[in-house]
C-alpha cells in the first residue's frame, strides 16, 4: 500500500511477525529499484518495548486510512481504497490532530 496525501513524507516503519515474535525496523530507506540501484539504504532495529508500542500504533493508523490510501494490484497497478459506507480516515489528519491535542494539552 502506498498513502499519499498533503504531504509527500510517510512513515517507513518496517514489521515482521515470525512465529509469534514481531520485529519492528525503521529507516530512511525508500525502497524503490532507482534508490536501491544507485545507492545504499539501510534500516534499523527497534527493540524497545514502548517504542515498538508507538510504531504499532502508527502502523494501526496506516493501515485503517481510507482517504489516501492506494493499494497494488497482483498486476502491479494501483487502485484507490475507498470508504465503502465506513468513517473517513486519513492518517496524515489524524496525525496532525494528535499533534493539535498534544500541544493544547501543554499550553498553560
Amino acid at each position: 500500500m502506498s498513502i499519499v496525501g498533503r504531504f509527500l513524507e510517510h512513515s517507513r516503519i518496517f514489521y515482521f511477525h515470525d512465529d509469534g515474535a514481531g520485529r519492528y525496523y525503521i529507516g530512511s530507506a525508500d525502497w524503490m529499484e532507482r534508490n536501491l540501484d544507485n545507492r545504499v539504504e539501510a534500516v534499523t532495529p527497534i527493540h524497545d518495548p514502548d517504542l515498538q508500542d508507538q510504531l504499532g500504533e502508527i502502523l494501526d493508523v496506516c493501515l485503517a486510512d481510507n482517504q489516501d490510501c492506494w493499494e497494488m494490484q497482483s498486476d502491479g497497478s494501483y487502485s484507490q481504497r475507498t470508504t465503502d459506507g465506513d468513517e473517513p480516515i486519513s492518517v496524515q489528519e489524524t496525525f496532525m490532530r494528535q499533534a493539535e491535542n498534544r500541544i493544547q494539552k501543554r499550553e498553560p
